[in-house]
């Protein structure tokens, strides 16, 4: 778990400017520290040095819209991220070791027989299915209690447990219980998938100027959910599917769509009933898009 919030506005920052020239001294500014300290720092909570992160997320990020957009050239995409051609692809090779073109080619599959739920017999929905399902909405935003982790998404269950134990004072009948994610596991390694757990908390007033900081709550750990236009999956079904569910975003819906990710705002989970026996759920799945 990340546990100094000076690193999480880091690492938000650093998610909003992925598109830009971002250097350690650009993000140790931000958070007032000198480089050296923040570079220390930030190597003791990630496990990774600011350089090779901003690194990791540029490429995976990239690989991910070579998956979704798979209409646009991949010089296009690799310059969203600041690489020439030949960088790009020595980078991309380095990292996957595949090529680009290579890695574009496989997505549908590699997503398809991904461990994640490698125990599971799934299929993606048609175009149609999913459209059923879906909606386009203007989701409000959600200030919330959260816990930021890198990990497998498989231990969310596990990371749930404690955290409602954890801030169970805080649950009111108005509570809303959201997942973060910033990965697909299809795309970034285990180990290294990034997700926030959240409750939203009506005590929660933010200051002008500063996304994590509270008036009303004495918790350190409090952030603001920017919500805003996003089609929204309206899932129901046991806990294992949801992945399909996502993979079938990705690859079935979006491709046929006209809708662009909003790439500054991550994708989130809203649940609204979850049975921990049968792990039947019933959730939205928001992916914000660009107006």
């Amino acid at each position: 778990m990340i546990t100094n919030e000076s690193i999480n506005q880091a690492i938000d920052y650093i998610l909003q400017h992925i598109e830009d020239e971002v250097t350690l001294e650009d993000v140790a500014g931000y958070c007032h520290f000198s480089k050296y300290y923040f570079s220390r720092l930030f190597k003791e909570q990630t496990g990774e040095s600011v350089y090779h992160f901003i690194k990791r997320v540029k490429l995976e990020q990239s690989a991910f819209r070579l998956k979704t957009e798979q209409n646009r050239r991949i010089t296009e995409i690799s310059a969203d991220y600041g690489y020439s051609s030949s960088n790009y692809s020595s980078a991309f090779r380095q990292h996957y070791r595949m090529s680009p073109i290579d890695f574009r080619r496989q997505s549908y599959v590699h997503s398809m027989a991904h461990p994640f739920f490698h125990h599971e017999k799934w299929q993606l929905e048609s175009f149609e299915e999913c459209s059923r399902k879906i909606t386009v909405e203007e989701i409000p935003d959600y200030h919330v209690i959260y816990e930021r982790r890198f990990g497998s998404y498989e231990d969310m269950s596990r990371d749930w447990g404690t955290f409602i134990e954890k801030y169970r004072e805080y649950i009111t009948d108005e509570t809303r219980f959201i997942e973060r994610t910033y990965d697909d596991p299809a795309v970034t390694f285990a180990g290294n998938c990034l997700y926030d757990v959240c409750m939203s908390c009506p005590s929660i007033k933010r200051k002008p100027g500063y996304e994590g900081d509270s008036e009303n709550c004495p918790l350190e750990n409090t952030t603001l959910i920017r919500g805003g236009r996003c089609i929204v999956y309206h899932f129901k079904g046991h806990a294992k599917y949801i992945y399909a569910a996502y993979q079938t975003i990705f690859l079935i819906w979006l491709p046929e769509t006209s809708y662009e990710l909003d790439a500054s705002k991550s994708l989130f989970d809203i649940y609204y009933t979850v049975d921990s026996e049968t792990m039947y759920m019933e959730m939205d799945i928001c992916v914000p898009v660009k107006l």
